[in-house]
C-alpha cells in the first residue's frame, strides 16, 4: 500500500465517520439537474507526504499525472487564465466565450510586483528567494486577492502556497518543503490530482534550485464528499492497493520555464480501475 493509499483512506474513513452534513442548508453548490449538492465535510484537515521516500499517487484509481501537471504549468508557469492554453477540459464549466476564467489561478501568479529587487512576480520572487534567501520565512504564494474576487469566474479553492528550506544533518544539498493551502475541496474529484500536481511543482522547484525535496504538507479548510459521491468513496475506498509507482522528471531540466507535461511519467503504476463519469457539483 502506497502512503498516498492510507492517507486517502483513512481520510475518507474520519469523514464519513465523524463529519458533519450539509444537508438541508443553504449551499452554493447544485448538480446539473438543479438539486442542491450537500456534503459530508470536516473542517481543518491536513495530509504529510514525505516526497523524498514516495510520489503520491492513489493506487485505488489512477491519476491522470500529465494532465495533472498540465494544470499546474498552466498557473505556474504559462500564468495563464485562459482554458484554450490547457490540453483537458477541466475548467470548461468555468470559462467564458473566450476561453477566460477571469482574474483567477494563472493571472494572479503573472501580475508583476515592486520589490527591493525590483519588479517580479509571484512565480519568479519564489524562484529568485530559493536561490538567493532560501531560508528565508517569506516565500510564499497567494492567489486569493479579494479586490478581484468579483472578477473571478470561481473562487480559487487552492490559494496559497508556502515553502521552507532546511538543512539536512550530512546532506551536500538543501532540502526544500512546502506547505499548499486549500480553502475547500471536493475529495473524490480532486484530492489526489492536488496533491500529485503540487507535488511535481515541488519536484521541479527542487530540481532547478539544486535542492532535495521533502515534505509536500497539504491543509484543507473544508475537505468534504459530495453527497452522490459517498457511495463511490466507499467502493474506492474498499479496493486493494498496491506500492508507489516510481516517479521520473526530466533531469536534464534546469529552468523552470523550460519544463512541459512530457518531462514527467510514472513507472510500475498498478492501479484499480478508473470511474468514469463522476458527478460534479457546480
Amino acid at each position: 500500500m502506497s502512503m498516498a493509499d492510507k492517507i486517502f483512506i483513512d481520510m475518507c474513513k474520519d469523514i464519513l465517520t465523524n463529519g458533519t452534513s450539509t444537508e438541508g442548508e443553504k449551499v452554493r453548490p447544485h448538480w446539473e439537474d438543479g438539486t442542491p449538492a450537500y456534503t459530508i465535510k470536516k473542517f481543518g484537515v491536513v495530509n504529510r507526504y514525505d516526497l523524498s521516500k514516495e510520489f503520491p499517487l492513489l493506487t485505488l484509481r489512477r491519476t491522470a499525472l500529465k494532465s495533472a501537471t498540465d494544470e499546474v504549468l498552466w498557473i505556474w508557469q504559462q500564468k495563464s487564465n485562459n482554458i484554450n492554453d490547457l490540453h483537458s477540459h477541466i475548467w470548461d464549466e468555468w470559462a467564458d466565450a473566450d476561453g477566460s476564467i477571469g482574474k483567477a489561478y494563472g493571472y494572479q501568479l503573472g501580475v508583476k510586483h515592486q520589490y527591493k529587487e525590483g519588479m517580479m512576480d509571484q512565480v519568479d520572487r519564489v524562484i529568485y528567494d530559493l536561490k538567493n534567501n532560501p531560508f528565508s520565512r517569506r516565500i510564499m504564494t497567494n492567489i486569493y486577492v479579494h479586490q478581484d474576487l468579483h472578477e473571478m469566474n470561481l473562487y480559487p479553492c487552492a490559494y496559497s502556497m508556502t515553502f521552507n528550506v532546511t538543512q539536512k544533518k550530512g546532506d551536500d544539498k538543501l532540502t526544500l518543503n512546502a506547505i499548499l493551502n486549500q480553502r475547500s475541496q471536493d475529495v473524490l474529484a480532486a484530492n489526489n490530482w492536488n496533491v500529485a500536481q503540487y507535488a511535481v511543482l515541488v519536484h521541479m522547484l527542487a530540481q532547478v534550485c539544486d535542492m532535495k525535496v521533502g515534505e509536500l504538507v497539504h491543509v484543507i479548510a473544508d475537505a468534504h464528499i459530495y453527497d452522490r459521491h459517498i457511495p463511490i468513496i466507499e467502493e474506492l475506498i474498499a479496493r486493494p492497493c498496491y506500492d508507489a509507482p516510481t516517479f521520473w522528471l526530466n533531469p536534464e531540466i534546469k529552468d523552470f520555464y523550460q519544463f512541459t507535461r512530457n518531462d514527467v511519467k510514472v513507472e510500475n503504476y498498478v492501479t484499480g480501475e478508473q470511474i468514469l463519469n463522476i458527478p460534479i457539483a457546480i
